[in-house]
């Protein structure tokens, strides 16, 4: 998950913390400890001592999101930790670039359409068919195949052939 700066000829643009949660549907309280936690930290300005606010990027209130989707959908925040640091660490890709596919106990990420990784077996690639790819592949190769008439009349002449009539 990428950082980027959301600075504009020097004025500090971002989102504060009682915004995020509101838009992100999380207490202040998660907010927070996955702040000190480095889960997502704020990516435009990060709490300097006591009084001071967090300012988050749009950047930052997405992964904050999808965050809390994959937590409705039943991943576990220790899952959730170890996709998005290999997200953000190995693959190095932006996370709008990347479609996430969980079934509540892993999380896969949908690089291209052809490639699928499970971030929670450090990158192992998996596998995806598409079957209405598959259908009308075999729909063109059935076509061509004789009719079951066609079939036995052939089968008959093989047989007669064979017997030597």
């Amino acid at each position: 998950m990428t950082r980027t700066s959301s600075v504009d000829a020097g004025v500090e643009t971002g989102f504060r913390g009682p915004t995020v949660c509101r838009t992100v549907g999380i207490s202040y309280r998660q907010l927070d400890y996955w702040a000190r936690t480095e889960l997502v930290t704020p990516s435009v300005r990060d709490a300097d001592g006591s009084g001071s606010q967090r300012m988050y990027s749009f950047n930052d209130v997405v992964q904050l999101r999808v965050i809390k989707k994959l937590l409705d959908a039943g991943v576990s925040l220790p899952k959730i930790r170890r996709a998005v640091d290999y997200l953000r660490d190995e693959l190095k890709m932006p996370i709008e670039d990347v479609t996430l596919v969980s079934d509540g106990k892993t999380i896969h990420a949908c690089l291209s359409a052809n490639e699928v990784v499970d971030l929670l077996a450090g990158g192992q690639g998996v596998f995806a068919i598409a079957v209405g790819k598959v259908y009308e592949e075999l729909q063109g190769r059935v076509r061509a195949f004789p009719t079951a008439e066609q079939g036995k009349r052939a089968s008959n002449e093989d047989t007669t052939e064979a017997h030597g009539s």
